[in-house]
């Protein structure tokens, strides 16, 4: 039997499809996992099971030894593993996509909803007891019938959003590396663009792009006053993503009208001046979390270990 250690708390279900092939050696505690803890745990180990708030890089590979083959990531992002130092070493990069991206997109979606329609403002308000009373323009905010979504990154989570978006009678534009599938584009009358046109025709813009080096703070100030002062901007995708002080800036001033955010910069930690900001709607990481979602992405981030440990290919390996 090979050892699997798993650096977090996963679904049981996951845990027991690993369970009936290997040794498990799993992290039970509330709180992540710490690097020395990790760093010691990790030795002969033949498979990692993460998540994403563990630093899978070269000097945890090493602590691992030559026998490792396979790190399993429970995201579909995985800038916190270092694909190179992975390769180098002989070892498999798994991530989890597919599993979470209607999820995700429902989380993009509500942050639209609650951003362009103040719900957070409207709530807030109510749970501190201040006094308020129906009026022609009280709380107003705005539509998105007849509007323009952009996404920036149309993968599937970008397209599963654009669907959503067309429900609600919005056009769409997006940015991506390539074309895509020319029937989606059809289904969805997307629209291909360059980020500048993007910025400056949209009226919700939504992020799903991956992050790196390519994509860090990718919108920022400059960016943010390409905009509409109209315009309100999502992210659901990485925090690094977004320069959140250029963007703390964009929202006091009114350069744009307002934020949805689910994912920081230095998550868990937010940009001060954002809590401050009433038109910025801000949640704790949710993309994923409903328990059929996450129940999903970890099975198959189990499935990926076990086919690695068999000499099989892994069902979602990372290119």
């Amino acid at each position: 039997m090979s050892r699997v250690v798993v650096t977090g708390r996963i679904p049981e279900a996951a845990l027991e499809n690993l369970r009936a092939e290997h040794e498990v050696d799993a992290w039970t505690g509330t709180e992540s996992i710490g690097r020395e803890e990790l760093l010691a745990r990790v030795a002969g180990a033949d498979a990692i099971v993460s998540l994403l708030t563990e630093r899978i890089d070269g000097e945890l590979l090493d602590a691992a030894g030559p026998q490792l083959k396979v790190v399993s990531n429970v995201a579909v992002g995985y800038d916190n593993i270092d694909v190179p130092a992975c390769t180098a070493r002989g070892i498999t990069a798994t991530n989890t996509p597919g599993v979470l991206t209607e999820a995700t997109a429902d989380i993009a979606f509500g942050l639209i909803l609650m951003a362009t329609r103040r719900l957070g403002e409207g709530e807030r308000l109510i749970r501190a007891g201040q006094a308020w009373k129906w009026g022609m323009f009280f709380l107003l905010g705005s539509s998105l019938q007849g509007k323009t979504l952009g996404v920036v990154g149309m993968g599937g989570i970008g397209q599963a959003t654009a669907r959503r978006a067309k429900a609600f009678g919005m056009d769409i534009v997006y940015q991506s590396r390539s074309e895509i599938d020319p029937a989606v584009a059809a289904e969805l009358g997307a629209r291909r663009v360059e980020l500048d046109e993007l910025l400056a025709v949209s009226d919700v813009v939504s992020l799903h792009c991956p992050y790196g080096p390519a994509t860090h703070h990718l919108i920022g100030a400059e960016e943010l006053s390409a905009m509409k002062s109209t315009a309100y901007l999502v992210n659901t995708a990485r925090g690094p993503i977004i320069d959140e002080a250029a963007l703390a800036t964009a929202l006091r001033t009114g350069v744009i009208a307002g934020a949805g955010l689910d994912v920081f910069e230095k998550e868990p930690q937010v940009y001060p001046e954002l809590l401050d900001l009433e038109n910025v709607v801000l949640v704790p990481h949710l993309g994923s979390a409903t328990v059929e979602t996450r129940t999903a992405m970890a099975v198959l981030a189990a499935d990926n270990t076990l086919a690695v440990l068999r000499g099989e290919q892994p069902p979602t390996p990372i290119a």
